[in-house]
């Protein structure tokens, strides 16, 4: 018998996987994790042991010491090898064997892959046991190399698959494979690649991703991290965005697929950081868990059981799906390519049609089609301007009741599907989210706006383009309750709608025209969806992409993370809205500091709430929601959803006049205003205009400030924003500002260049009005995490905490200060 014993679980799983090709008659082998032995193991019919330790000697010297004795004391050889990349002299000496066989036996494991194990163990079994079964060389395993290569198809898209090295090394490739299948499944050719890290080598090149390149992929599934670089204060995804694919990020998480569909959250702090929020710095498109952690083997007295990634058919097919359908955008003509513009109605009323947060959207709707005319899609009609676009929706608008009147039924809807296919699709549907739509609307298709065996879709059909409207997510006294509940199914009508889309429409992509819709709040996992999970099973795999106002990442990370969307931000209106302020700005930020918490770091949970609920009562909004006093559990995340309508009513109520409009620079005065609310407070190590002026003896009062900084930006503005003087402020407004400013037309080219299949590009979010003109220019997939305002208020007071408690308790235990303090800086 060969003993093998080591602390790293890719070996242990390699080993499983080549067990199966030796030879007949080779001597049984078994493995083991030595730190998880509840005692050192016997060594009866053992000829040799071989050991490989991370972290060496130190990692098990008692355990080691007591097998090295007992394998002296019967005889047995030990091979004591290096779990690093270089060899150990320690462990070398300690060997009982040459230690020229040592280090040839480490070569085969420091190179690593299932044929250098299996030709390790033969090795083993040939020089030191006395066998004769032939052994080759350790032969090293390239850094980057294809791993499959399925044949194409004429006329199929062609899909990238980009994983880890350290998975091949370790037999750990079934995920890939059942990737790879599941593509084929979905219509897609597919070539996978392993590699280190998608980081640049000396040269700046990304070898995996020349691969990719030159096979010509339409999209790219990637299960490795992040790959950008801070550059100054944005970020950079280097080669990934120069490949210019949709990039999909499938998780494999760190759990078993049954902790997973335990949990209400989804994914786990870890997983959420290190395979969802930081890709998502890349520019990536964040689907669902393509694999688990599973126990492959249950192990045997030797350890602890060995784990791999198993994938689940549904989760794969989902990913498989929504690549496929990204990388036939770039097949599908453009003159063919077939797109439904869906707008909001928040509450769901004929008042509040187009209804979305900071944008006129009746304007930006027809800019986007005149746009999307101009690039070739087959339309044919245009509606005159903004207006005529919401009057001829309203003419047909039937979402204001549950039940259709005889008016809404004699009207021309844009489309109607027979709820015959519906209860097809329905019967396939999870059996948790099945369940509780019957519970909430009856049987299928239940009563909501279904006439005459169909349901029933107003809106504009404009030929290959469709203009319509969200359908409401239910009914009731409280419009704007059902709006946000995380618990309401929705209704039959409701997933047919986006079913009907890509089903009967025929729909290749979305595009969700403003901030928000319902669709990314409805009831399910927060992250890492499952097939029950409302948002996963009404979108399906259809492209969504997203124009977002770029001042609300908490929101738009909803759509990021639950419904796949490219989001494509854009700029606020120029002084037009009153926005939150002090106390209601303050509670804002708290807000998206309370999302992120919950998904990334709960024990700081209780921390934030508390300083939620100072904040609420500081500024009366306690009063205004009736609640008396501070909720516990999951009824503060119940008060938590209430204060983000509030929020979003009062923000809504106060604007004044004017929007923005997707794609338009703000011009002329508008210009000056924006300009104006960009440089009243600090930008960075940029002082604001104001600062700049404080200290003038000619400044009078704050209005007199306003006046003379207008006129000075009026002036440069006369001069077309040349500026060489010395003032850091006014550089930075010619010179970086107003620059970015002018590029805002990059958010309809963005979205074009989505809906073509192309990569859109990252970029940081925020308010530009508080100090984050940073996140400018506008019609970037903006990410949540802005690494310039990393550590948090919270985040330095919790750390200030823990360094305080640790003092104190080693004060307690040790009756002295401590003299040295070690910390571990791990920078996700």
């Amino acid at each position: 018998m060969i003993l093998v014993l080591s602390n790293a679980d890719t070996d242990l799983l390699a080993l499983r996987s080549v067990l199966e090709a030796l030879p007949e008659g080779f001597p049984s082998v078994r493995a083991g994790n030595p730190t998880t032995l509840a005692e050192v193991p016997s060594l009866h019919d053992v000829d040799a042991v071989v050991v490989r330790l991370l972290g060496g000697h130190r990692a098990w010297e008692a355990g080691f010491d007591e097998l090295r004795a007992r394998c002296l004391a019967r005889g047995v050889a030990l091979l004591a090898l290096s779990g690093e990349a270089t060899p150990d002299a320690e462990l070398t000496a300690l060997s009982t064997v040459p230690s020229g066989i040592v280090n040839d036996a480490f070569s085969y494991f420091a190179h690593g892959g299932l044929a250098n194990v299996e030709h390790a163990l033969r090795f083993v079994a040939d020089t030191v046991c006395m066998g004769g079964f032939g052994f080759d060389p350790a032969r090293p395993v390239p850094a980057v190399g294809v791993f499959e290569t399925p044949g194409a198809r004429s006329g199929r898209p062609l899909v990238g698959i980009v994983f880890y090295r350290a998975h091949l090394l370790s037999g750990n490739t079934q995920f890939v494979t059942d990737l790879a299948a599941a593509l084929d499944r979905a219509g897609s050719d597919s070539v996978a690649v392993y590699c280190y890290s998608l980081r640049p080598g000396p040269d700046g090149r990304v070898e995996a991703l020349d691969v990719l390149a030159e096979a010509g992929v339409d999209a790219l599934v990637t299960t490795v991290l992040a790959m950008g670089s801070a550059a100054e204060d944005q970020w950079d995804a280097g080669a990934l965005g120069a490949l210019d694919v949709p990039v999909v990020q499938a998780m494999a998480a760190t759990t078993s697929a049954a902790e997973w569909a335990r949990s209400a959250a989804g994914l786990g702090p870890l997983d959420v950081a290190m395979t969802v929020a930081i890709p998502e710095f890349d520019g990536r498109i964040v689907t669902v868990p393509v694999s688990f952690k599973e126990v492959v083997d249950d192990g045997d007295e030797l350890g602890a059981p060995v784990t791999a990634y198993r994938t689940v058919p549904d989760r794969l097919a989902r990913v498989a799906g929504v690549a496929s359908r990204l990388a036939r955008l770039r097949r599908v003509p453009v003159q063919r390519r077939r797109v439904a513009l869906v707008l909001s109605a928040y509450p769901t009323k004929r008042s509040r049609l187009g209804n979305a947060v900071a944008l006129d959207t009746p304007a930006s709707t027809v800019a986007l089609l005149e746009a999307m005319g101009e690039a070739g899609y087959r339309l044919d009609r245009l509606p005159t301007d903004g207006d005529a676009l919401m009057a001829e929706l309203a003419d047909g608008f039937v979402y204001d009741a549950g039940a259709l009147s005889p008016g809404h039924v004699s009207s021309r809807p844009a489309g109607r599907w027979d709820v015959a296919e519906y209860g097809s699709w329905f019967a396939t549907v999870p059996e948790p989210l099945r369940d509780a739509v019957v519970q909430a609307w009856g049987a299928a298709p239940g009563t909501v706006h279904v006439h005459d065996g169909a349901f029933v879709f107003p809106g504009i059909d404009l030929g290959n383009v469709l203009v319509v409207v969200q359908p409401p997510r239910g009914f009731g006294e409280n419009p704007v309750a059902v709006y946000h509940s995380p618990d309401l199914a929705p209704t039959h009508h409701y997933l047919a709608f986006y079913r009907w889309l890509e089903q009967a429409w025929g729909a290749d992509a979305v595009v969700h025209v403003g901030k928000h819709g319902t669709l990314e709040w409805l009831p399910g996992k927060s992250v890492g969806l499952s097939g029950s999970c409302a948002p996963d099973a009404a979108l399906g795999d259809l492209p969504l992409v997203y124009p977002f106002v770029v001042n609300d990442p908490g929101e738009g990370t909803q759509a990021k993370r639950r419904a796949h969307a490219v989001v494509v931000d854009h700029l606020l209106p120029p002084m037009t809205r009153a926005d939150t302020y002090d106390d209601l700005a303050r509670l804002e930020t708290l807000l998206d500091e309370h999302a992120r918490i919950a998904a990334l770091d709960p024990a700081k949970l209780p921390a934030v709430r508390a300083q939620v609920w100072d904040l609420l009562v500081d500024a009366e909004i306690h009063r205004d929601l009736g609640v008396s006093e501070v909720p516990q559990g999951d009824a503060f995340d119940d008060l938590v959803l209430h204060v983000d309508g509030y929020l979003c009513e009062l923000k809504d109520a106060q604007i004044r006049g004017g929007l923005h409009v997707l794609g338009c620079s703000p011009g002329a005065d508008a210009e000056i205003d924006m300009v104006l609310a960009m440089t009243r407070v600090p930008q960075g190590s940029v002082p604001s205009l104001r600062a700049d002026l404080a200290a003038d003896a000619t400044r009078v009062d704050v209005d007199a400030c306003e006046e003379r900084n207008r006129a000075r930006l009026t002036e440069l503005q006369r001069q077309g924003w040349s500026y060489t003087g010395e003032d850091p402020t006014l550089g930075w407004i010619c010179g970086r500002l107003v620059p970015a400013l002018a590029s805002t037309g990059d958010e309809i080219t963005n979205v074009l260049r989505a809906l073509d299949g192309h990569y859109v590009p990252a970029g940081p979010s925020g308010a530009p009005t508080r100090g984050m003109a940073h996140v400018l220019p506008t019609g970037r997939n903006f990410y949540a995490v802005d690494p310039k305002a990393v550590p948090s208020p919270l985040a330095w007071d919790v750390g200030r905490r823990l360094a305080d408690a640790l003092v104190e308790r080693h004060v307690g235990e040790e009756g002295a200060y401590p003299r040295c303090v070690g910390l571990v800086i791990w920078g996700t």
